[in-house]
Parts: structure tokens; C-alpha cells; sequence
């Protein structure tokens, strides 16, 4: 693939999304954005060899992961700001896409109004990396019209409304969540059925993937004995059960 980097003197950011996971699931245009980057900044939950693809960019690892020593928002928006000003084309490596729960908004609203022009990237979301983990769709005719996704970590440390999202008759699929899966499922359960279909997929889209398919009655004890933890996505509705099908076809198959 042959590149050709346009010079941009007043400086610019790149709002890249990095991918749940492996670097083959980034999309050409990230190559071409990482092959441009005079500034790298690499989120905590990018792939750390995402450097390898910007041969020419310093890079700055700037992590931020809920539960873990994390660099300041405001810090990385500065540094964004205080490179782009120099004429420099920043890449912000963002895992996932870009714009689902990355906080991409404070940074679009704090470079505009500094005047800094801003590109986006889109990506593979770890929800949508985790579907196709377990093989299956997020909306199906028989289960669902749609899916919402919500995350359990909010900023003024309270919980979502768990009866309005049930109520939806959507798949959820639930973002930074483990570490209070068992109130997240406790909650649910006064809405939906405990067999209603369950699963978590932890580092989805990677060679590190693990999963495990369950019901919502279990599947917070489940994902506890088979060791997964963060980062995972859970999912939880109907349309996950075409996953427990699956398992169940396989095995019948493996028996035969």
C-alpha cells in the first residue's frame, strides 16, 4: 500500500480507532492515518504494537482503563493541542471505535475550539468483535430489532437504568462491566428470565480472546470460575442464545 502523506502547516488530529484487538482488524485508512502520524498518542487498551505501522511518529503512551492508574483527560487533550499547534499531525490511537465510550466528544469540543482541524477513523468496536467471536449476530428477526450498548462505569459513579434498558427487548451489550457484573446481572434479573441468554467475551477480537455462554442467572458465576476479567464485553438477550445453539450443535456433532 503506498502512502502519500499531505503536509498540513497548521497541525492537525486524527481520532483513530485502534480495534478491540489484533492489528488486522485496524481499516486501510487507519494504516494511511499511523503512516502520516508525526505524534503517536497509544490508548492502554490499543495493541501496544500499533507503533510498528507509524514509523515516523514519537509515540506517547497515554493509558486510561477504569481501575488502573490512568494519564488525566485534560493532560491528553494538551498534549493533542500543544503538538497539532506546531504544525504536527497527531494520531490519537483509541481502542475500539473511536466514538463509542472513548471520550471522543470532550476532544472533538476541546480541539475545535482551539481552532484545530479534527479527523475521525472509525473501527471495530469490542461488541461487535465479540458477536463475531461467538459467531452469531447482535440483532436477529427471531429475538430482536436492535441492540444497545451502555456502559456500567459512569461518571458520577451511579448505575444505569437496568428496567428501562430490559424493557427495550433489545441485546445489550454491556461495556466495562466486570467488575460489578454480579449487580448488573442482579438488577436485570427483576426484568428479564434467568435462562435468558448470557455471555462474556473478554479480549474480544485478539489472540487472547476467552468466552464463555451462560444465562443471566449464571453467567456472573460463570465468567468468575472460568477467570475472565477486564477488559470484557457482556451481552445479554435473546439473540446471544443462537451462541449457545452453536456450542450445543458442535457438541452433538463432536459426539457423532
Amino acid at each position: 500500500m503506498t502512502t502519500h502523506c499531505n503536509v498540513n502547516v497548521s497541525g492537525k488530529v486524527t481520532l483513530l480507532s485502534a480495534g478491540p484487538g489484533d492489528l488486522d482488524l485496524l481499516t486501510l485508512r487507519a494504516a494511511r492515518a499511523l503512516a502520516c502520524a508525526d505524534i503517536l498518542l497509544i490508548d492502554d487498551l490499543a495493541n501496544a504494537d500499533i507503533d510498528t505501522l507509524a514509523p515516523n511518529a514519537r509515540a506517547i503512551r497515554v493509558g486510561k482503563r477504569g481501575g488502573c492508574k490512568s494519564t488525566p483527560q485534560a493532560f491528553i487533550q494538551r498534549l493533542m493541542i500543544r503538538y497539532a499547534k506546531k504544525g504536527l499531525h497527531v494520531v490519537r490511537a483509541k481502542g475500539g471505535d473511536a466514538l463509542l465510550f472513548g471520550r471522543a466528544g470532550e476532544e472533538i469540543a476541546a480541539l475545535r475550539d482551539e481552532g484545530i482541524e479534527v479527523a475521525i477513523v472509525n473501527g471495530v468496536s469490542s461488541g461487535f468483535a465479540a458477536a463475531a467471536g461467538l459467531g452469531i449476530s447482535l440483532t436477529h428477526r427471531d429475538h430482536c430489532q436492535g441492540v444497545t450498548f451502555v456502559t456500567a462505569h459512569m461518571q458520577d459513579h451511579g448505575q444505569p437504568d437496568w428496567a428501562a434498558l430490559a424493557a427495550t427487548g433489545t441485546t445489550l451489550a454491556i461495556y466495562m462491566g466486570m467488575s460489578r457484573i454480579a449487580g448488573i446481572t442482579t438488577a436485570l434479573l427483576a426484568s428479564l428470565p434467568a435462562h435468558t441468554p448470557a455471555a462474556v467475551v473478554q479480549h474480544a477480537g485478539s489472540a487472547q480472546e476467552k468466552r464463555v455462554v451462560s444465562t443471566l442467572e449464571r453467567i456472573a458465576d460463570d465468567a468468575h470460575a472460568a477467570r475472565l476479567g477486564s477488559p470484557a464485553v457482556i451481552l445479554i438477550g435473546g439473540a446471544i442464545g443462537e451462541a449457545q445453539r452453536a456450542v450445543s450443535a458442535k457438541g452433538l456433532a463432536h459426539a457423532a
